[in-house]
């Protein structure tokens, strides 16, 4: 058997990976000219973590997790709100996750697939142009020329995916905007008013700011806030100094990095609602099916257990892709859609318009805070 999956994300690497260790040979294809890096930090646990671990992944993993020493809330001049220290950020992600950069997941995962044990072929520089499928066959087109043909097409292209455009409808009948925009780089030093090993964030008029510096000396800027159109603005630099531009602390230093930054992810924060996630022998899979968006916090767990489901139920019925993607979908929607709905409350305390909503998002991390929250959550979540 054979499947073509377009997009080498971790949707479409961890794929790869799975479908291997069920006998399945695999054609990734990357628009991107070469592999990306850098991205933001996720925690990643749930059935992601558990997927990790029967894949024989988790030891790559846990070897680029981190812990953040400690985590700052600013006031827009700089000055302390509060902070929460090492064993209190364990003790709110639990036992069984990983902070780790998106980037760092992937490279895990590449790895392995591209030393061999993914038995796959990466084609960069490529995507779809066109789609044809049978009853016992899907053939594609690729913009290289190329025509390939398996038993599969796997969607994995994010979260404006071709596969999805092409088989299943304009991007604009599947997009659910929750109004924010989020931009994501790495910086080329470290701020010096972040400590290594530190995060530093602050929130002030629908605006959310964060300098994560990772233990390695890596640092990343994250810049989240509320937007009212639906497509990225098409200069990324402009717009950012316009919405941050009268805000303190390491803001300007961060924006100064910018213009030194390698890539830059920027875009509209985004769900995709889609009745269906399969056609015949086309399937989408991660942002490209559903993108719980950072809001829920599990888009990357949910990446790789899609995987890992996606390959047990294809090992479940032999030779009937339809009926292995049918029970795929039931296995997976309902946590997909539990998580969208967690994101969509989430939207409206993320980057708060006003002092009092600020105030009363920060409240649980300000309670996690006091020595005697932070002994229970310790005990609790770490210790027992």
């Amino acid at each position: 058997m054979r499947a073509i999956i377009i997009g080498a994300g971790i949707a479409g690497l961890a794929t790869a990976l799975r479908l291997h260790q069920i006998g399945w040979d695999t054609l990734i294809v990357e628009r991107a000219p070469a592999r990306r890096g850098g991205g933001y930090a996720v925690t990643f646990g749930g059935i992601g973590y558990d997927a990790a671990e029967r894949m024989g992944i988790l030891p790559g993993l846990l070897g680029k997790g981190f812990i953040t020493d400690e985590l700052v809330y600013h006031k827009p001049n700089g000055d302390r709100r509060f902070s929460l220290d090492r064993a209190t950020i364990a003790a709110t992600t639990g036992r069984r996750s990983i902070t780790i950069l998106r980037g760092d997941l992937e490279a895990v995962l590449y790895e392995k697939v591209e030393g061999g044990e993914g038995g796959a072929e990466i084609r960069f520089g490529a995507t779809l142009t066109a789609v044809d499928q049978d009853e016992h066959t899907v053939r594609v087109t690729l913009t290289d020329g190329t025509e390939e043909e398996g038993d599969l097409l796997i969607g994995a292209d994010g979260l404006h995916s071709a596969t999805r455009a092409l088989l299943f409808g304009p991007e604009e009948d599947f997009l659910l905007d929750l109004e924010h925009k989020v931009a994501v780089y790495m910086l080329d030093k470290r701020p010096a008013s972040i400590a290594t090993g530190a995060t530093g964030t602050l929130s002030s008029g629908g605006r959310t700011a964060a300098v994560i510096s990772i233990p390695d000396g890596r640092n990343v800027a994250f810049f989240g806030y509320r937007a009212d159109h639906a497509r990225p603005g098409e200069d990324v630099t402009t717009e950012l100094r316009r919405v941050y531009g009268d805000l303190g602390w390491v803001i300007p230093e961060a924006l100064a990095g910018l213009q030194r930054a390698e890539s830059v992810y920027f875009d509209t924060i985004s769900q995709v609602v889609a009745p269906s996630w399969s056609k015949g022998r086309v399937v989408l899979l991660g942002d490209a099916a559903w993108c719980v968006t950072l809001f829920a916090g599990y888009g990357s767990s949910l990446a790789v257990g899609g995987a890992d489901r996606l390959g047990t139920e294809l090992a479940a019925h032999p030779g009937d892709v339809p009926a292995a993607l049918a029970a795929w979908e039931a296995a997976i929607r309902p946590e997909a859609e539990r998580k969208q709905k967690l994101g969509r409350r989430v939207k409206g305390v993320y980057a708060p318009t006003s002092p009092l909503l600020l105030w009363l998002s920060l409240l649980p991390l300000r309670l996690a805070s006091l020595p005697l929250v932070r002994r229970y959550m310790i005990r609790r979540f770490i210790e027992g």
